[in-house]
């Protein structure tokens, strides 16, 4: 663990990645673009045992997807809250409403989990499918630091492996979804 640097908790900036690209190598937008560190935390409008999609869950929520983000952040981009916007990076894409706030620190964007594609999501212009979810621009990053031992602490559980959150380590670029690009697929 100490040939890692991993003996003490130490901060360890984001990976550097490359945004996403479409197929003729430019970038996918013109719009005015932020880049942000993304964070999945816990949903904060469900429990265990039931989807958020029932009636008493939706009627706390805004009722579909929703990152958060700083309003300063916000403000550089022109997003107000409640507007669409369209998060990405080389992983995926999520299509949601904008919760802008001054509770979130700047340069940070977050989307709770376990917000499924179910309700209220548009399509995405870049893939030309229904906006992702939460997990969307995320990818599993084994670290070698798990491989010690072979006690079992490597183990497969749904979109994680072993018991750190480090495929959360991601950065994505946010733009807003003006009223025409508002896809919702239905032709």
């Amino acid at each position: 663990m100490q040939e890692f640097g991993e003996d003490l908790p130490t901060f360890k900036a984001p990976l550097r990645k490359a945004a996403f690209y479409n197929k003729d190598g430019q970038p996918a937008s013109t719009t005015q673009e932020i880049k942000l560190r993304y964070l999945t935390p816990h949903f904060k409008w469900s429990y265990h045992s039931t989807y958020y999609d029932t009636l008493p869950m939706l009627t706390l929520f805004r009722g579909g997807p929703h990152v958060w983000m700083n309003n300063k952040d916000a403000a550089t981009v022109g997003i107000r809250d409640n507007d669409w916007l369209e998060m990405y990076n080389r992983n995926g894409v999520v299509v949601a409403r904008a919760v802008v706030s001054h509770r979130l620190p700047r340069g940070v964007a977050f989307m709770y989990h376990v917000q499924d594609r179910t309700i209220n999501v548009p399509g995405s212009k870049i893939t030309k499918e229904r906006g992702g979810t939460f997990n969307s621009p995320t990818r599993i990053h084994v670290k070698p630091t798990q491989m010690i031992g072979g006690y079992a602490q490597l183990s497969y559980g749904f979109n994680y492996y072993g018991p750190t959150g480090n495929q959360r380590d991601e950065q994505v670029v946010i733009r807003k979804l003006e009223r025409n690009e508002v896809d919702w697929l239905e032709d």
